[in-house]
């Protein structure tokens, strides 16, 4: 499992995520349940992703440092202002919120358990890797903002 660790780049997960829900929602009905507000529900995920998402670029950009999920090298320093001081992770929240959202819009609790599959696939083969290395690049300063902040929410 080597081989997937900052490999694969979130956005393509996601997309492959999406797939899989709408895949599983038109194979099968059995796990189709009746959720209400649907539409409000996923109109809601869908803002909530757009600020995350881009507030988490927006912060990375005004302190001049690597959006690349892959090329993690790239980092310059420990972003803890905006909407990270509620979220190490506020971009693959993101990601993590349109999933959700999309799922309660199909009303499928198959599409939801992709959500848990995305967070745990991204927890073991990204975040946790790039902790590591934001630890033993920034020492401190790092350790300090993690355990300041909550890694998704």
């Amino acid at each position: 499992m080597k081989a997937l660790e900052l490999k694969v780049p979130p956005v393509f997960v996601f997309l492959l995520c999406i797939c899989f829900m709408y895949w599983f929602h038109s194979l099968d009905t059995r796990f189709v349940v009746s959720l209400p507000f649907s539409k409000l529900v996923f109109a809601a995920c869908f803002v909530a992703s757009g600020y995350f998402g881009l507030s988490g670029i927006f912060e990375f950009k005004k302190a001049k440092t690597s959006v690349h999920p892959v090329d993690i090298h790239k980092t310059t320093t420990v972003v803890d202002t905006g909407v990270y001081r509620y979220s190490r992770n506020p971009m693959y929240f993101g990601l993590l919120l349109l999933l959700v959202g999309y799922g309660y819009y199909l009303q499928d609790l198959l599409s939801l358990v992709v959500c848990l599959v995305f967070v745990m696939y991204m927890n073991k083969f990204q975040i946790g890797l790039e902790e590591r290395h934001l630890k033993e690049k920034f020492g401190k300063d790092y350790t300090d903002y993690k355990n300041r902040v909550r890694r998704w929410i």
